[in-house]
This record gives C-alpha cells, sequence and structure tokens, in this order.
C-alpha cells in the first residue's frame, strides 16, 4: 500500500502537468457557443466507456412520460464519430427519449478529446444527487490522477472528508461493492472495511460465506484496528520498528486518510505492524526492569493465570530472570489522584445531588486522597518497593509501590499449593492435575466468548420484531428464564418444586433437553400468572393511579369478578359511611362560619 501511494503520487504530480497542458485551449475556442442541432435519435449511441453503469428504472419511466408530454427541455452533448454521434452528456434523458418514442433529439454537437471525454463524463456524473456509491468512488478515484482531493471537492462542490471517504470506498474489493450496491452495506462500515489492504479484505469476505453480516464485519474490523491515542508506544518514534517508522507519519494511520474516524482521530489499520510494535516496546520493558532492578508486575490474578496471553507474559518473564507474582499475593499502592468537584460531578452525573450533596462528596474524597497520599509518599518505609504494573492485553504500564503479602497458611515456610508451582516443581501426577485444570479454564473462557457473540449477533438483528407465534424452544427457553432469574429460592420450592425435576444427576444440556420434552405451554402460563401476581406495585400504588396496578385488575374482573365485588362492596360501604359523616361534619361547620359572618 505504501508503494502504490508513492506511485500514485508521482503519477498525479506528472499527469497534473500534462493534464495543464491539455486543458489549455485558445480563446476563440473556448468562447464559441455550439448551437443546437435536431440528431436523428438512430444515429445516437451511448458512449460503451461511460462510467455510470446504473440506471434507476422507475426513475427513467418517469422521465420517459414527461419527455412525452413536454419534450426533452434540456439537449444533450455528442460529438461526432464517423456517420453518428457519441453521447459525451445526457445519456438518461437519451434512454428516456427513446421510452417515449422520440424520433429526434436535440443536442449540442462539441469536439473533445478521448481523456477529456472521459473527465467531463464523470464530473457530469458526479455532479447528479442519486449517484450509486461505487461508481462514484471509482470516477473519483480516475479524477485522483488529474487532480488533488481539495480540487475535486471544489469542482464537485463536496466536502475534502467525502472526497477522501470517496477515494477509500474505491478500495474495496468486488465482493463488499456487491454489498453496497444492493444497499445492504452502510458506505461508512464500507469505508472502515476498505482501510484494509485487498488480500485481508478477502479473507474478511470469505469468512462470511456469501452472506451479509453486519455484525461479524464490524467484529472484524474491531479486532483489527486500533486507537493510537491509547497505544503503549510514542507513536512519532521512526527507531522502534524502523521499516514502519512513525505511526503520525504512516499511511496506516486512518488520520492521514482524510479523518476516516473523526477530526484527528489516529486509528491504526494494520494489525501486524501494531502487534509487532508492541511486542518491541514489551521486550524494551523487560528489558529496563532487569537494569534498573525495578519489580515487574503483570495485572494477572489467580483466575486469569490460564489465559494465553497471560502465558505468553510469564513466559517471556521467567526467561529474562524476572520473578513473576499474581496480584492476589501482592499489596498495590498506586498514586492518587487529587480529586475536583469537575471529577466528583462527573463520578455522579447519573444522579441529581444538590452542590450541597456534591461538596460533601468532594470533603469525603479529599480526607481518603489525604490518607492514600501519606502511605505513597511512605510506601518505602513500610517495606514497599518501586515497580511497574503491566496490562497483559494492552501492555500500557503504571508506575506503583509494590509489597509481597506474608504467607497466612499453616503450610510449612517452604510449601506451596500445587496452582502457584511452576510445571517444573511437580510431579508428573502434578503436572496432568495442572494441564487438565487449565484446558477446563480455556474452555469455560472459549465458551463464555462464544456465547457473547452469539448474544451480541442476536440482537443486533430483527428477532424481537418477528411476527410468527412463539416456537416450543423459545418458550421452553422463557420458562427456565423467568424460573432461574425472577423467582426466590422459597417461591420455586413452594409453587414450582416439579419444575425441573430430580436434577442432581443430569448436565444442564440434559435437563434443558428434558425439560423440553416434558414440556406443556401451561407450564409458561401459570409462570407468568405468578409473576403478574408479584409484580404489582404495593404500597403508595393501587389500581386507580398505577398502569401496571390498573391493568392487572381489569384483567382480574374476568376471573373473580364476584370476589372482587364482595370486596368492593365492604370499602364502598365503609367508604360511604365516612364520606356522610364527613358531610354532615361540613355542614354543622358551614352554619358555623355563616353565623360568625352574620
Amino acid at each position: 500500500m505504501e508503494t502504490q501511494t508513492k506511485q500514485r503520487v508521482t503519477r498525479k504530480g506528472n499527469a497534473k502537468q500534462s493534464s495543464k497542458a491539455k486543458r489549455t485551449t485558445p480563446k476563440k475556442e473556448q468562447n464559441s457557443v455550439p448551437h443546437i442541432q435536431m440528431l436523428e435519435i438512430d444515429f445516437v449511441s451511448p458512449d460503451p466507456t461511460q462510467p455510470r453503469k446504473t440506471f434507476d428504472e422507475q426513475s427513467l419511466n418517469h422521465l420517459a412520460q414527461s419527455i412525452a408530454e413536454h419534450g426533452v427541455l434540456q439537449p444533450i452533448t455528442v460529438r461526432k464519430l464517423d456517420d453518428g454521434y457519441i453521447i459525451v452528456m445526457g445519456e438518461r434523458r437519451f434512454r428516456a427519449s427513446k421510452l417515449a418514442g422520440l424520433t429526434t433529439i436535440p443536442a449540442m454537437v462539441r469536439d473533445y478529446g478521448d481523456t477529456e471525454i472521459l473527465e467531463v463524463q464523470i464530473i457530469e456524473n458526479l455532479q447528479r444527487k442519486d449517484v450509486e456509491p461505487t461508481e462514484e468512488a471509482e470516477a473519483i478515484q480516475f479524477l485522483l490522477e488529474r487532480y488533488e482531493p481539495n480540487e475535486i471537492a471544489k469542482r464537485l462542490g463536496r466536502s475534502e472528508n467525502y472526497i477522501r471517504q470517496r477515494i477509500k470506498l474505491a478500495g474495496l474489493i468486488e465482493g463488499f461493492k456487491v454489498f453496497v450496491r444492493k444497499r445492504e452495506m452502510t458506505i461508512s462500515l464500507g469505508v472502515a472495511v476498505a482501510l484494509f489492504e485487498p488480500e485481508e479484505q478477502q479473507m474478511m469476505f470469505d469468512s462470511l460465506e456469501g452472506d451479509f453480516q453486519e455484525h461479524r464485519i464490524k467484529r472484524m474490523i474491531e479486532s483489527r484496528t486500533y486507537d493510537l491515542t491509547k497505544a503503549c508506544f510514542d507513536v512519532t518514534d521512526k527507531t522502534l520498528v524502523t521499516k514502519a517508522g512513525a505511526c503520525t507519519l504512516c499511511p496506516f494511520n486512518a488520520a492521514n486518510q482524510g479523518n476516516l474516524f473523526g477530526e484527528g482521530k489516529m486509528v491504526c489499520t494494520r494489525t501486524s505492524c501494531f502487534e509487532n510494535k508492541k511486542t518491541k516496546t514489551f521486550m524494551q520493558l523487560l528489558k529496563r526492569v532487569k537494569k534498573e532492578g525495578l519489580k515487574l508486575v503483570p495485572n494477572i490474578s489467580k483466575y486469569w493465570v490460564d489465559e494465553e496471553r497471560n502465558q505468553w507474559v510469564m513466559a517471556q518473564m521467567e526467561k529474562v530472570g524476572l520473578e513473576v507474582h499474581l496480584t492476589n499475593e501482592l499489596d498495590i499502592l498506586k498514586e492518587p489522584v487529587e480529586p475536583t468537584m469537575e471529577s466528583i460531578t462527573e463520578e455522579h452525573r447519573h444522579y441529581e445531588y444538590t452542590e450541597e450533596e456534591l461538596t460533601e462528596f468532594l470533603n469525603e474524597a479529599l480526607e481518603s486522597f489525604t490518607e492514600e497520599k501519606e502511605a505513597w509518599d511512605n510506601a518505602i518505609d513500610h517495606g514497599f518497593e518501586k515497580g511497574i504494573l503491566l496490562e497483559t492485553d494492552t501492555y500500557l504500564t503504571q508506575v506503583i509501590f509494590v509489597r509481597v503479602r506474608e504467607e497466612t497458611s499453616e503450610e510449612s515456610p517452604g510449601a506451596k499449593s500445587l496452582e502457584k508451582r511452576k510445571m517444573a516443581e511437580c510431579t508428573p501426577e502434578e503436572q496432568i492435575i495442572k494441564i487438565n485444570a487449565r484446558e477446563l479454564r480455556k474452555k469455560q473462557i472459549e465458551n463464555n466468548n462464544q456465547f457473547k457473540e452469539v448474544v451480541d449477533m442476536i440482537r443486533d438483528t430483527d428477532y424481537i420484531n418477528r411476527k410468527k407465534p412463539l416456537s416450543t424452544d423459545e418458550m421452553v427457553a422463557i420458562s427456565i428464564s423467568l424460573f432461574e432469574n425472577n423467582l426466590g429460592w422459597h417461591d420455586q420450592r413452594e409453587h414450582f418444586g416439579d419444575f425441573l425435576g430430580d436434577d442432581d444427576q443430569l448436565s444442564t444440556d440434559e435437563m434443558v433437553a428434558r425439560f423440553k420434552q416434558n414440556f406443556k405451554k401451561e407450564t409458561l402460563y401459570k409462570l407468568l400468572r405468578f409473576l403478574l401476581t408479584r409484580q404489582v406495585h404495593l404500597g403508595e400504588s393501587n389500581h386507580t393511579n398505577d398502569l401496571t396496578n390498573q391493568s392487572f385488575y381489569g384483567a382480574m374482573q374476568t376471573f373473580y369478578k364476584d370476589k372482587i365485588s364482595v370486596i368492593e362492596e365492604t370499602y364502598a360501604e365503609s367508604r360511604q359511611k365516612r364520606e356522610g359523616r364527613i358531610k354532615e361534619r361540613v355542614t354543622v361547620l358551614e352554619q358555623q362560619a355563616k353565623a360568625i359572618e352574620d
């Protein structure tokens, strides 16, 4: 891509010089006004090299109807060729005229060179409102051989960023262009895919197996792009990876391709280079901490120790002779940040606190900051040593003070638990246990990620808008979800004791399969009715002032109208008596008020 960029710049420089020479025409020719002629429509032909390939059929029919009624109001532009004429501008009007049955068409005959014709056609097409995006992108790419993006923007009345995005869109491989033409893929998503080299685009496209899947494309883009403002290395460093140079000057930085992700947003689209720079930075860090005698702490707890990236980081540390400690084995002090009213307000932005309450929060935060700052300043005196906390996914670092916690177990001083021992310190039987435990944890993490991806994919579809009745599988899923997430242990046992049957010896797969096999719609109805009775609002809410309660009250009339009537009558009788007493009392008070007034 870098080579292509350099070649394009060279071609543009040469093309600009030659195009300027070609566009210089005598004043007489510039001022000449061609006459409008009525040409036989059978002697006029479309230009086979015309950049425009698509014409909206419905729009064409509308134009044909207008031409049949009013004629061709704007003449087409043609050039003479042998015994006929070739259209330069106005092919849509020509097509509509033929549909309308016209035998002649008004035209202006001009003389053009071949390159000049194509340029005129492109600019004329690009000035239309209904131009197809990929055709527009390819046309602008052609103009880029003769003009700079800002010159193209002025000629077309577009912003420079718009032009740069279309230039990028031209780099889409054909498979993705088809998605854009079908209006399945948005232009912004197409531009994001076009940031990658054709080989990588092809890999992305092949993984879709011919189907447009927006959520998968977005995930592939996210996994292949990196926010350079959060890089662990200096993006201005030209020497970190000499061949790549500084990120700020790199053509794979989106900020150098027309602000495709926003004004000045630096996003790397070259995975291999970014990962290479990350690794180089990590290796330099290992040398530095070894040389300066610092303690490097990878941010890994015992629960995540078996993740592949964490295993690799620990192996590299051990290779250079650095001791590895998990974070749950350490006391770690991070440099405290002094709170401000702005930071407190931001922290509580989702709550409507008064200024007085926020001030109280600030005072509490300042007290905590003072204590933390004192601990930070005196860390060395309390057995801490200077260290660096490393994030194992990004390799970002933070200066800390760290201290190894004292062992509190009753084991002998030299004994270590199995999970803390290295493979070399374990017997063959213990190594098998550790290997199996690691594999079990990896499978769990993989399943977690797989399930999350499926859920995210479903949420991106129109699943919730489906018109069909619920399937048995859906009703089974809803029933189990309601039972597991909305019923407490007591209600599960009291009202749904046999819901899942004897589940002690069954896996989750077997439990779901058995529940589905024995499932009846009445089970779901019972769950819903139970929840309907439990999710009403009591206290200050009732059937006259609360939507949920009012709908519940109305629904119950169908089943228990007589019993509800008895309760209503009891309260109505009590209410009438009370209102009678109040009326008598008010009457007496009104008489007293009148007597005082008299």
